[in-house]
């Protein structure tokens, strides 16, 4: 599957869902009670200048605002996502632009810290875009990333049961791609390539699984933000998701809360 055609998935499925990413993970907390946003927040403590690669509606941004001072930035390939980030009162001075990951349109040494929620696995060409990261750092600057590293629980075992069904009639044409570079995902992989890219020694690496748990119609909620559910029209999406309820409900029983929990790997990588 081409560059093209990934950015053009993820594109159109951002125009109808710009928030999705904060919809589903905003108030999804690991362990301290902190969500993959926050812990982002805090490996950048203290950097002036700071990217959010992938910044969708800027909740992350909007977190990161708070210091006096501080200069923000934040690049996204969704116009929509980008318009919603705008509209934040906190970030009416911050650079919000549409651009792509793999040329990024700062001068080298702009930043001292770049931040990403979730965005960098679906990104082709990861060598470029590591590359582009290493030149807009300057000397020390730090690279904090959250991975996904899958799902787990009730829902997911019953979500992973009902999809191949689903989508068993769905168009090709509307079906998700092959979405990012599969070395993301791995985490020796993705050392070697942030190395390579000019980091300094061993990437460090921290894993956090957040808590999605809740009322079965409010992990649906959640769970209906994934991209494989783009190949389904909406009568579709809606019959899925009654059906997801009621199996949900028949293990779980009425008015009990559905197991749901989501790994993120979060990856931190110093200039030299």
């Amino acid at each position: 599957m081409s560059t093209q055609a990934q950015e053009g998935f993820l594109k159109g499925f951002h125009a109808g869902r710009p928030a999705v990413t904060t919809e589903v993970f905003a108030a999804a907390r690991a362990a301290g009670a902190r969500t993959g946003y926050e812990i982002l927040r805090d490996r950048v403590t203290g950097r002036r200048r700071v990217l959010d690669l992938g910044c969708g509606d800027g909740l992350l941004l909007e977190l990161l605002a708070g210091p006096p001072g501080r200069r923000l930035a934040g690049v996204d390939l969704s116009p929509q996502s980008l318009s919603l980030a705008r509209r934040r009162p906190a970030l009416s001075a911050a650079a919000l632009l549409e651009a792509r990951a793999q040329r990024l349109p700062f001068r080298t040494g702009a930043f001292d810290a770049c931040v990403s929620h979730l965005a960098l696995m679906l990104m082709a060409d990861l060598d470029q875009v590591l590359a582009e990261l290493s030149r807009v750092l300057a000397p020390g600057g730090l690279l904090a990333c959250a991975i996904g590293a899958g799902g787990g629980g009730t829902a997911y075992e019953l979500f992973g049961e009902l999809l191949p069904e689903a989508l068993a009639g769905a168009p090709a044409g509307r079906r998700m791609p092959a979405l990012g570079d599969r070395r993301a995902r791995d985490p020796e992989a993705l050392g070697a390539l942030v190395t390579a890219a000019g980091f300094t020694g061993e990437p460090e690496w921290e894993t956090a699984t957040v808590d999605m748990s809740g009322p079965p119609e409010r992990v649906w909620r959640a769970l209906s933000g994934m991209y494989d559910l783009a190949a389904l029209d909406p009568a579709a999406l809606a019959a899925l998701g009654r059906t997801f309820h009621t199996r949900a409900v028949a293990v779980t029983g009425e008015g009990k809360d559905l197991d749901c929990h989501f790994r993120l790997r979060v990856l931190t990588a110093r200039r030299p």
